[in-house]
């Protein structure tokens, strides 16, 4: 194999920049050449690839974001754009793919493996909801800078006796919301995986009150059926008995950018690497993520056809500690 090429796809995530590094500085090192991809499947269907050297990733661990875009792509879903994108690949002698990406990412390349092309995943989402690795490239940063949104506002909640609810992003995977309301010490926390009764929430947040509690944050997950608007709307009706004043703040695609930690620059690092091991050994059609610490495979059809589960033990510590 002499040439390989790298893609990112979907939700850009902090440390992917680490993984483009480390892919087409690796693969150099082991004599390859590496091409990337730009935009994603959309720019492969459209042959918008081209090589990389050492220079070109130089400088880029620190920044936010991918240097080589994304971009959604409906007809990469289609029997003709997949074809399209093979077509794409052959023409320009890429033998094997990485792709750097989460769930919707994943089942692409799962799309090209099936079709008998060489290719290896690379676990990056905020969201930690891809099956195959404990945590996945993004997620420390995210959840850093929405617990750093969480102390600040609690501090402004305090001084004036109020009710924050506090939306973060995750999809239909509460894990952020979680870990961010534990690690900032919120009050309650609604998350997709947990039917949550809106009037229980009240209840828990006019206990507070009694209790003499000078603020009350409650984290809500994006996929959350009650999300914070609802939630807000509903506890207009119930501001008699609640105690505090309610605001509402909605974090949003603020998650995303930035710079990535010191984790995710090294996680992303480790799993760009052991992907290019994975390309060199000949082992395809898997996802490199991180496992008990240690960088391993997960077959691709696996990652595709099962969900990561939530531990929900988290879920009745944040009650306990949440008094």
């Amino acid at each position: 194999m002499k040439r390989i090429g790298v893609l990112t796809s979907g939700g850009d995530a902090p440390g992917m920049n680490g993984a483009i590094r480390a892919v087409v500085r690796c693969g150099l090192a082991r004599g390859l050449e590496v091409y990337g991809v730009y935009r994603g499947y959309a720019g492969l269907i459209a042959g918008e690839m081209s090589p990389l050297g050492d220079r070109d990733v130089g400088g880029i661990i620190h920044r936010g974001g991918t240097i080589l875009g994304s971009a959604r792509s409906p007809e990469f879903e289609t029997e003709k754009g997949l074809e399209e994108a093979l077509r794409q690949l052959n023409r320009k002698g890429v033998e094997a793919l990485v792709v750097i990406g989460g769930n919707g990412s994943q089942s692409g390349a799962y799309a090209l493996w099936r079709k008998g092309y060489p290719v290896v995943g690379v676990a990056s989402t905020i969201d930690n909801d891809l099956y195959g690795s404990d945590i996945t490239i993004g997620v420390d940063t995210a959840l850093n800078i929405a617990l750093e949104a969480i102390d600040r506002l609690k501090t402004t909640a305090s001084s004036h006796q109020r009710a924050f609810l506090v939306e973060v992003m995750g999809r239909k995977c509460g894990y952020l919301a979680l870990m961010a309301a534990i690690a900032g010490g919120a009050e309650a926390v609604l998350i997709p995986e947990i039917d949550a009764d809106p009037d229980t929430v009240v209840g828990e947040l006019r206990d507070a009150y009694v209790r003499g509690k000078a603020h009350a944050l409650i984290v809500v997950a994006e996929g959350a059926e009650s999300n914070a608007v609802k939630l807000a709307q509903h506890f207009k009706t119930h501001r008699a008995t609640l105690g505090f004043d309610l605001r509402v703040t909605t974090l949003g695609h603020v998650q995303r950018g930035g710079a990535p930690g010191a984790f995710d620059r090294l996680l992303s690092t480790r799993l760009g690497a052991g992907a290019v091991e994975r390309v060199v050994s000949g082992e395809f059609g898997v996802l490199t993520g991180l496992r008990k610490g240690e960088v391993a495979s997960t077959p691709l059809d696996v990652v595709a056809s099962t969900k990561k589960e939530l531990d929900l033990t988290l879920y009745e510590l944040s009650r306990v500690l949440a008094r």
